[in-house]
């Protein structure tokens, strides 16, 4: 039985993310979603862990339930800011803790370092391998996961402040490193060409800053435990089933040994902020080819461009192993684009839109939960419920025949159909059937502190790096 995860999240207290994050806008997106366990993130900071313990019960196991008996794990995202080698690093790990007297040692000993309260991510002059022995010296049950390794800004491997290596970054302490997570802008092939990782496992989360379908869930780690019948069969039965056997040292084994652990479920690379080189500000977007010719150079500015994962995942590839290379006995991985996402473009309007609201409700009262919609739901039976348009996408998109612009520099890729890409402009598109059954309306504020997904503007630096997850 498959027990889909996205364990890397964030709260309303860390920066850039909305104020409406609470654990019941998270449960209840979850569930629309069909993810059956989320991590609880932030758990550092001094009010969210307030509401964690008011929230969420202990049971032993370490997945602590919500009062509807909704599954968390207690994760956060620490933030490690130092000069080694000469180098400025910034690196970003999330950590697992497996209950709450855990993680008030954790948060006891970084505040000897640096403060916790002013965000949720908060930040430390510690180096990864001191911060590694820091964990563990309080449990050895503390897992550390390098987060979102490929961004150029905040990740392992980053091209802007990351290493050429997990030993570079880990030093001694690399053994006691056993997964690194994605990130949206790589995908399970693109790390396989890489040796050191053979025997890392990739897990992938959303890092997302807000609770709405389009940003919850997009990445996700699947485990997979087998009923007591052994059936892999979606439902409901089965999965609660699977949920009561579910604990912190299942998932953490999954982690270190892959046991129990199915995959991931990925966005296109092409779909992420990083993936192709270029200069947001100018409008520049380069494949690694185009930035070679340009000497690294935006054009417009003369400034450097900002190196994406693609070009950085080829300077650090072993030369065996070009694109393409398959890793024998590797995970699964799924490419999935979110449904809300599918319903923009072929409706011509923004993400957060009503329209798009509602005919992503008509579709989850078919269905039940958007995975479901994304991953089972047979073309016919999508037909009778929407229109042919929008069910052939959901099919391309299931069978991962989307086509992109990639992203670049803080800029989301685009979907693009036929040779066109999304044009408020063009109208010619056949919404028949769209919502056709009766529905309520969905009455949810929209949430301010999104911007809509998949349009190319000019975007106003905050502070790089913080808004583009």
């Amino acid at each position: 039985m498959k027990i889909i995860s996205d364990l890397h999240i964030h709260s309303r207290f860390s920066r850039a993310c909305s104020k409406d994050l609470t654990i019941p806008n998270l449960e209840k997106y979850a569930r629309i979603k069909g993810i059956n366990l989320l991590g609880t993130s932030d758990f550092t900071h001094p009010e969210w862990i307030k509401e964690l313990k008011k929230e969420l019960s202990e049971d032993g196991t370490g997945v602590l339930k919500t009062k509807t008996n909704f599954n968390f794990i207690l994760s956060s995202e620490i933030s490690l800011m130092y000069t080694d080698l000469g180098k400025g690093r910034r690196v970003h790990n999330v950590i697992f803790a497996p209950n709450f007297e855990v993680v008030e040692q954790i948060t006891e000993a970084l505040k000897k370092r640096g403060r916790v309260d002013y965000d949720g991510r908060p930040i430390f002059k510690i180096t990864c391998p001191e911060f590694v022995e820091m964990m563990h010296s309080i449990s050895k049950d503390i897992e550390i996961i390098p987060a979102h390794a490929w961004t150029p800004y905040f990740g392992i491997f980053g091209s802007m402040s990351g290493f050429d290596s997990l030993k570079d970054a880990f030093q001694d302490k690399v053994k006691e490193i056993h997964a690194i997570e994605t990130g949206l802008s790589s995908d399970p092939p693109m790390n396989w060409r890489l040796k050191e990782l053979d025997g890392i496992n990739l897990v992938s989360f959303s890092d997302s800053h807000s609770y709405w379908p389009w940003r919850l869930g997009r990445e996700a780690t699947v485990f997979e435990f087998k009923g007591t019948n052994n059936e892999d069969n979606v439902n409901e039965e089965n999965i609660e089933e699977s949920l009561k056997k579910l604990s912190f040292e299942k998932v953490i084994d999954a982690f270190r040994t892959g046991d129990n652990l199915w995959g991931t479920i990925e966005v296109d690379p092409n779909y992420g902020k990083y993936h192709f080189d270029g200069h947001r500000d100018c409008g520049i977007s380069y494949h690694p080819s185009e930035t070679k010719t340009h000497n690294g150079f935006c054009p417009v500015c003369k400034k450097p461009l900002t190196i994406g994962v693609m070009n950085r995942v080829e300077q650090l590839a072993d030369k065996d192993r070009p694109e393409g290379f398959k890793l024998k006995n590797a995970k699964e991985f799924k490419s999935l684009i979110p449904l809300s996402e599918l319903i923009s473009f072929v409706l011509h309007k923004s993400i957060s839109t009503k329209p798009v609201f509602e005919e992503h409700y008509n579709l989850l009262k078919h269905f039940g939960n958007e995975y479901n919609i994304l991953l089972n739901v047979s073309e016919d039976e999508l037909i009778k419920a929407t229109n042919k348009q929008l069910a052939n996408l959901i099919i391309k998109n299931r069978n991962a025949e989307l086509k992109f612009i990639a992203g670049y520099d803080g800029v989301y890729g685009k979907i693009v159909m036929d040779g066109k890409e999304y044009s408020e402009d063009e109208t010619n598109i056949d919404k028949t059937n769209i919502g056709n059954k009766p529905t309520k309306k969905l009455k949810e504020e929209k949430n301010q502190n999104e911007k809509p997904a998949g349009k190319l503007v000019k975007q106003k630096h905050v502070q790089k790096g913080l808004m583009d997850f």
